[in-house]
């Protein structure tokens, strides 16, 4: 499931610099540059697609540096490496889940419930109120109730 991004790779003329063009904008209108050697920069911190992107091509330990503008991805490779398998990072930057992933169970997911609060006691007419309402909300059902039924 998620939207896998569209990538073609574009050798670039310099050596040790490979391109990414994407289908999809990741920066907006901006420049965004990542280094691997910068350790408390930006790409550690931020939580822009351009900065989750670099993270994930760091993670490698084939990229030196990214730089990401609109849906163009410039990666400096590190000193003996090539590009093979990172146009799949830069495709799969969307897929939140990918085939043999086990989903969790809804138990793991959901807190068991807490027992009903006090307040929910039927009040006035028989109507139950549930304590998670907030009291103006209740307030304007009644309104509304009794404009319904002429009281």
């Amino acid at each position: 499931m998620g939207q896998p991004v569209v990538v073609v790779e574009k050798q670039s003329r310099r050596p040790g610099v490979v391109w990414f063009e994407a289908n999809r904008s990741l920066s907006g209108m901006g420049h965004e540059s990542f280094l691997s050697s910068d350790t408390n920069a930006h790409a550690v911190s931020s939580i822009t697609p351009s900065a989750e992107l670099a993270r994930r091509l760091f993670a490698t330990g084939r990229v030196t540096g990214v730089h990401v503008y609109q849906n163009m991805i410039t990666v400096d490779l590190a000193k003996g490496f090539d590009s093979e398998g990172l146009q799949d990072i830069v495709r799969d930057l969307y897929q939140y889940w990918k085939p043999g992933m086990v989903p969790p169970a809804f138990e793991d997911l959901v807190a068991a419930e807490e027992a009903p609060a006090a307040s929910s006691a039927p009040s006035e007419g028989g109507v139950v109120i549930d304590s998670r309402v907030p009291a103006h909300l209740i307030e304007r059902s009644r309104a509304a109730r009794a404009r319904l039924t002429g009281q």
